[in-house]
């Protein structure tokens, strides 16, 4: 078991619990329902991918990029929606796909790790 990403994966968990419940309880009469929803995006792609970092501890063997992507694309994707919401700059809307990317090379590098584990004869 790899320690570290269990601990970082539940610490982005705790984190997006209190991101959660104050998208829900301090933010919702401070913005407009549509911005509530860009947090509340934010805050979902960072229990996914905390979770899912949970879950790489799990796995004998995986590249380090696979966390290390998946911890990029929480600070830069849901790190960029949550300052656009509370700074009202939707120029940080730009940077946000950088994330999304990282998220996406994460799942793709963890499918070619899969698939080389399958590969191997045991």
């Amino acid at each position: 078991m790899n320690s570290k990403w269990l601990k970082i994966g539940a610490a982005v968990m705790a984190l997006a619990v209190i991101m959660g419940a104050f998208g829900a309880h301090g933010l919702e009469d401070r913005v407009t329902p549509d911005r509530l929803g860009t947090w509340n995006t934010g805050v979902r792609y960072m229990l996914v991918h905390g979770l899912a970092l949970c879950g790489l501890s799990l796995l004998p063997s995986t590249p380090r990029a696979v966390g290390v992507l998946w911890t990029v694309g929480i600070v830069v994707f849901s790190g960029s929606l949550s300052a656009l919401v509370l700074l009202d700059m939707g120029i940080l809307g730009a940077i946000t796909p950088i994330g999304g990317v990282a998220f996406i090379s994460g799942w793709i590098a963890l499918a070619v790790q899969a698939e080389k584990a399958l590969s191997t004869p045991q």
